[in-house]
């Protein structure tokens, strides 16, 4: 089967990278997470990236900026073209982007998680990095900024994965084609990997009804010695303390195990984890979660009690969220 366009790049890096278990199985999971019949939208997406105008060899990209850029001398009327494909991919949730003189205003202002989080990392210089539910790839891209030698994001959103492509059109090679997308979830990275320097989990946790599963899957994907970047969902309280919410929690379906710092940590070590760290915590304000141009739909300040903003709608604590650190022992 001849390996389309789009994903070239993908497997010329599994090679590179000695990654040839996992390359074996690529076929068939690409067309798992690109199933047209699955996916209705998914052909209209694929469309609007094809279509999206051709840019000039010379341009401007910038990966280690608050604002993944890319400026690239458009006419009016490519800018407005490229603005209107652009928005055949909305939702856009992760981000800011300007792309050709666009800027994607997105729900999240994922350049604030990244600023409480890159501090604490191992310098990310000619590192492995997994990105675990990176949704269009923002921070993918700031790992590449970053200078990252391979990073692979994993997210089974089909939308996400023609988001990413869109921006791949206008970055081109300037990331050395290190940065690369593949549709699928933690359970269809091989077990027992052993390969990553570095994996992200970022607001992945909980919606796993198997929360310490997650963990080890994580564990499995990195090498000895390699660092975990768990961010997620907390509440306050002690070692003991975790919420299971009813069927929703701020307007989300599929939430589950909401822990405290504490319990969260003592999980990480139970799993296997050493050098366990909390490096941020922190309410999720309504100025880094909101609806915007680019996304249209309700945000955080919608499903928070009007009356008292420091619970949701269902009665429990609003959105907390911290970043801990830990590593798999050599």
């Amino acid at each position: 089967m001849p390996i389309a366009p789009e994903h070239r790049d993908l497997y010329r890096a599994f090679l590179d990278q000695g990654l040839d278990a996992w390359l074996a199985r690529l076929p068939d999971q690409l067309a798992r997470g690109l199933d047209r019949q699955r996916y209705g939208d998914l052909p209209a997406w694929e469309k609007a990236v094809a279509k999206l105008p051709d840019l000039p060899e010379t341009r401007r990209v910038e990966l280690d900026r608050d604002t993944v850029s890319v400026e690239a001398a458009l006419d009016d009327s490519q800018r407005r073209q490229a603005e209107s494909l652009l928005r055949k991919l909305m939702p856009w949730r992760k981000g800011p982007f300007c792309l050709g003189g666009v800027n994607i205003d997105t729900e999240w202002r994922s350049d604030w998680k990244w600023q409480r989080v890159a501090p604490h990392l191992a310098p990310l210089n000619g590192r492995r990095v997994l990105d675990v539910g990176g949704g269009s790839g923002y921070h993918a891209w700031r790992m590449a900024g970053a200078g990252a030698a391979f990073v692979l994001v994993i997210d089974p959103s089909p939308r996400f994965f023609w988001q990413f492509r869109a921006v791949r059109h206008f970055v081109g090679d300037a990331d050395g084609h290190r940065t690369h997308f593949l549709p699928v979830g933690i359970e269809d990275v091989p077990e027992r990997l052993a390969f990553f320097d570095t994996v992200f989990s970022m607001g992945v946790l909980y919606h796993r009804p198997s929360p310490l599963e997650h963990l080890v899957q994580l564990k499995e994907a990195l090498r000895p010695g390699g660092e975990l970047v768990l961010e997620t969902l907390v509440v306050e309280g002690d070692a003991t303390r975790v919420l299971l919410p009813g069927e929703r929690y701020a307007a989300m379906p599929n939430v589950y195990f909401l822990p405290s710092s504490a319990a969260l940590c003592q999980w990480l070590e139970r799993c296997g984890f050493h050098n366990v760290r909390v490096v941020d915590e922190a309410v999720t304000t309504t100025e880094e979660q909101r609806a915007s141009d680019w996304m249209t739909f309700q945000s955080l300040a919608d499903f928070l009690d009007p009356d008292d903003p420091t619970r949701t709608w269902e009665g429990y604590p609003a959105p907390r969220r911290a970043v801990i650190m830990a590593n798999r022992p050599d």
